[in-house]
């Protein structure tokens, strides 16, 4: 069992509470995306951080954003270390962190089930709203959730384009409100 210093647990906090670039409304500690801080010395600092997808471009600018807030708070040498193991996934992001994405417009990501891989069917992308939706997806209460609009709460979403403005999210519409929104992808 690793032991953490309350020195290592504040410094988490503070590394945590640093916001995501392309997902501002979200904290690195939502994310889910900081794994551990580690006292290296009496003023420096080693950080873990899982990125969402291995060469993630926003790596860079998270760990220029942590060493920022650690050496304000009297770290003189911050390391951020990529680790890609375990991997990330979107299981990974806090119940506030998707308060947040659903509160923002972002339809947050369906929640996987523990230890098994993301089932993937392919086939028409819109929801139905019986039993189960077409193209695979399955309204809510079935096996697997619909994608709701963050917006009306439908279920009654399609598919606009697998990418949105960034490679996490899908861009969708509601077929009752009419509205687009994102919906960041399970990983």
């Amino acid at each position: 069992m690793v032991t953490v210093t309350a020195l290592e647990a504040e410094l988490l906090e503070l590394a945590g509470s640093v916001p995501d670039p392309e997902l501002p409304v979200l904290t690195l500690h939502e994310l889910g995306v900081l794994r551990a801080v580690h006292l290296t010395g009496a003023d420096s600092v080693e950080v873990d951080l899982t990125p969402t997808y291995t060469g993630c471009p926003a790596v860079e600018t998270m760990s220029a954003d942590i060493e920022r807030v650690l050496r304000a708070h009297g770290m003189h040498e911050v390391t951020v270390r990529t680790v890609l193991a375990p991997a990330w996934s979107t299981d990974d992001i806090t119940a506030e962190g998707r308060r947040k994405l659903q509160q923002s417009g972002i339809a947050p990501p369906r929640t996987q089930r523990p230890g098994g891989p993301v089932t993937l069917t392919l086939g028409p992308t819109r929801t139905g709203h019986g039993r189960t939706g077409h193209g695979g997806e399955a309204a809510a209460g079935t096996a697997e959730e619909a994608i709701r609009c963050p917006h009306c709460d439908s279920a009654d979403t399609e598919l606009l384009s697998r990418f949105s403005s960034t490679a996490c999210k899908a861009l969708r519409r509601c077929l009752s409100c009419r509205e687009p929104f994102d919906h960041f992808k399970e990983l």
